[in-house]
């Protein structure tokens, strides 16, 4: 059996995380390259539709990078973000996926090895939990290793 690699999508904040993660490359400190980066101005600004959205369009794992807690740049960004986690943290286990699918983290823009540590923690945590059951596909899967 091929060995799974999950996608996972991580929203970093402009100013630390996205920071950070570009760190991470410049001191050539690995991390997974299934983490896809998206850039946003601020980790207040992820919404949880475009968590649930990205968990909808194929992603295993989904987390959000903010400044550290007092170091926003737009004051509470990172403390909206956090709120907004746990709230779908909550969702998705309602719903059979599992919140500990979604996490937040806080990282400074100058802790790159920590970013590199975080997303091949969590990549690691995705890939023992298996492929996401809400993936476009997944019932199918599973209805045909059923039948």
């Amino acid at each position: 059996m091929d060995r799974f690699e999950p996608i996972i999508v991580a929203f970093c904040c402009h100013y630390c995380a996205y920071t950070a993660a570009d760190m991470a490359g410049s001191m050539r400190q690995p991390y997974p390259s299934n983490v896809k980066i998206i850039r946003v101005p601020c980790s207040g600004k992820v919404d949880a539709i475009h968590i649930m959205k990205a968990m909808q369009k194929g992603a295993d794992g989904v987390f959000v990078a903010g400044c550290l807690d007092g170091d926003c740049h737009f004051k509470s960004g990172n403390i909206r973000a956090a709120r907004r986690v746990s709230s779908v943290k909550r969702l998705l286990d309602e719903i059979g996926i599992g919140g500990e699918r979604v996490e937040m983290f806080s990282v400074s823009a100058g802790m790159g090895e920590r970013f590199a540590q975080i997303a091949s923690d969590f990549t690691e945590k995705i890939r023992s939990l298996g492929p996401n059951p809400g993936k476009p596909g997944a019932a199918s899967a599973m209805e045909q290793a059923a039948g």
